[in-house]
């Protein structure tokens, strides 16, 4: 899990290893692969109407975005413990939140950043208005955060376990 203070990201050991994989392999094997395709595609012939050579090359763009955001990542990464399973809400928590106190309407998500986002479970950044409304609150206390439209909506925290992934 991640826990962003200043420019220092905090991440658990699992996180790291895999964040540090994947940029191995972006770095490494992925690079030899796109520059093989771009190769193939230039030896097709014209290039203004290739749409393989355009699409590789777009591609290729975006993976060394992905290894300069890594690199900076893990420059900029302490490793440390998941948070604690003792109530209070912090980044690598699932949370689960009421809204306005109606245990009806209620969300359960990741407070974690966008390294974590997954399709099994819905994430929020700790940076973002419900993050940082939710986050350092205990178990049955009630939180506020800022609406787009400059309201404010109150939740109350039902339950925050470590993720376990």
């Amino acid at each position: 899990m991640t826990q962003t203070s200043e420019n220092v990201t905090w991440l658990t050991q699992e996180a790291y290893n895999q964040l540090k994989a994947e940029l191995e392999y972006l770095s490494g094997p992925a690079r030899t692969e796109i520059a093989a395709k771009i190769a193939a595609a230039r030896e097709e012939g014209d290039l203004r109407e290739n749409g393989g050579y355009h699409a590789a090359k777009e591609e290729q763009g975006k993976q060394e975005l992905r290894v300069r955001q890594l690199t900076q990542l893990l420059e900029n990464a302490k490793v440390g413990e998941a948070p604690a399973a003792d109530g209070v809400v912090a980044p690598g928590m699932v949370v689960t939140i009421a809204f306005d106190g109606d245990e009806d309407d209620t969300l359960t998500f990741l407070l974690a950043s966008r390294e974590y986002a997954s399709s099994d479970i819905e994430t929020y950044s700790p940076q973002s208005p419900l993050g940082t409304g939710v986050n350092g609150k205990k178990v049955g206390e009630d939180a506020q955060y800022e609406l787009p439209n400059g309201k404010f909506a109150s939740v109350r925290i039902l339950k925050a376990e470590p993720y376990q992934g």
